[in-house]
């Protein structure tokens, strides 16, 4: 096969993947003219290929690929003007396919099986014969194929493995104190500084804050300095005072949802079933280029398995409709078909719960609740397919 013909496909991975796998000299894009004639559309596609290192050509067609008529005199176009090609009819319309199949011929056909994750003949084409698909890609690829971007996020993940044993202890405090979690992370944030080396704590145990009081809990400091996540801690009648050991304990401590999302992240490192794994993927929609205008969000985890992106959202409070309606949005516009959400909720109430379970599972994504959120739960969760 030298030439691979595609069907455009608003899942994005449809649009890529069989060229990744076979590589051919050319890839013809049969889309439409909105799409051929997108300037950042068909950069994003050439620098996608350029990261992932795929050498193919890349051409792009425009024709509605809903005149099954109009895509088959395209498609025969294409046919007469190059030798030994091959159609994937894995994406595209019903009338596109309807087209492909017309005018296939004496042409290589085959398919993809999402189920199976392997490709299939159709016709003439023994190269994809009952063929598992093994691509892998990271988390900024799965980004940029749909012409999103990785951006910097809040967090080291280079430096995150080596800190797992600290994020048990963390984890085993917040186990404890889950309920009172969010109100004293909020007492830490009004009488620390997340300035440059500034690590010492000090403060009165009532502290008010936008017209409330919080107070601490020195039972929940007593068990972070026994964890070795504060350092000589005193508490001398209403005044306390500690040590962070470094910047990022100290900002583990001042961020409401870090816990959570610090253990999902060593869950998935820790299933062994990812090729990559992002705390704090933030990812800029318009590939890279900051406008006035730019669109970004942040996934709190993002992990790929082969080819297939999990978008995870991490709420130590209550999930809200809108939290479900953006973590799908960001699924279907940067995984499409492929993908999969989940969210991972540690703060759920019972009067809450019927309704948040029946808008979850409407929307396809995963509902992990507190009752599966211990490393091994957790990580049999991630690896079921």
């Amino acid at each position: 096969m030298k030439t691979l013909i595609e069907l455009y496909d608003q899942s994005p991975v449809e649009n890529v993947r069989a060229t990744l796998m076979f590589q051919p000299k050319e890839m013809i894009l049969i889309c439409p003219p909105e799409q051929a004639e997108d300037r950042e559309f068909r950069r994003s596609m050439r620098d996608f290929f350029d990261r992932t290192q795929c050498p193919t050509r890349l051409s792009f067609v425009p024709v509605s690929l809903l005149d099954a008529l109009k895509t088959e005199k395209v498609l025969r176009e294409i046919l007469d003007a190059h030798d030994d090609c091959a159609i994937d009819i894995s994406g595209g319309t019903d009338a596109a396919l309807f087209a492909a199949g017309a005018c296939s011929g004496e042409v290589g056909v085959f398919t993809y099986s999402r189920k199976k994750n392997t490709f299939y003949e159709i016709k003439n084409a023994p190269y994809a014969r009952n063929l598992p698909c093994t691509v892998k890609l990271d988390v900024g690829s799965c980004l940029m194929m749909a012409g999103g971007y990785l951006l910097p996020g809040r967090a080291d993940n280079a430096e995150l493995p080596g800190r797992f044993d600290e994020i048990d202890r963390l984890f085993r405090v917040y186990t404890r104190f889950r309920r009172e979690w969010n109100g004293q992370i909020t007492y830490i944030q009004r009488i620390t500084s997340s300035g440059p080396e500034k690590l010492e704590a000090e403060g009165n145990l009532r502290e008010k804050s936008g017209g409330r009081t919080l107070r601490a809990d020195p039972a929940l400091f007593r068990a972070l300095e026994k964890e070795g996540l504060i350092l000589d801690l005193s508490i001398d009648g209403e005044r306390i005072h500690f040590r962070f050991p470094d910047e990022t304990v100290r900002f583990w401590l001042r961020d409401v949802g870090a816990v959570l999302e610090l253990h999902v992240f060593r869950a998935c490192y820790e299933a062994g079933c990812f090729d990559d794994v992002v705390l704090s993927a933030v990812v800029n929609w318009q590939a890279g280029k900051l406008r006035s205008d730019s669109v970004s969000n942040e996934i709190d985890v993002m992990a790929v398995q082969g080819i297939r992106p999990v978008f995870i959202s991490c709420k130590a409070c209550e999930v809200h409709t809108e939290a479900l309606n953006e973590l799908a949005v960001l699924r279907d516009r940067f995984g499409g078909k492929n993908a999969r959400a989940m969210l991972v909720t540690s703060g759920m109430t019972a009067r809450t719960r019927a309704s948040t379970r029946m808008r979850a599972a409407k929307l396809g994504i995963e509902l992990i609740e507190w009752e599966n959120i211990s490393l091994d739960r957790l990580i049999s969760c991630l690896r079921r397919d």
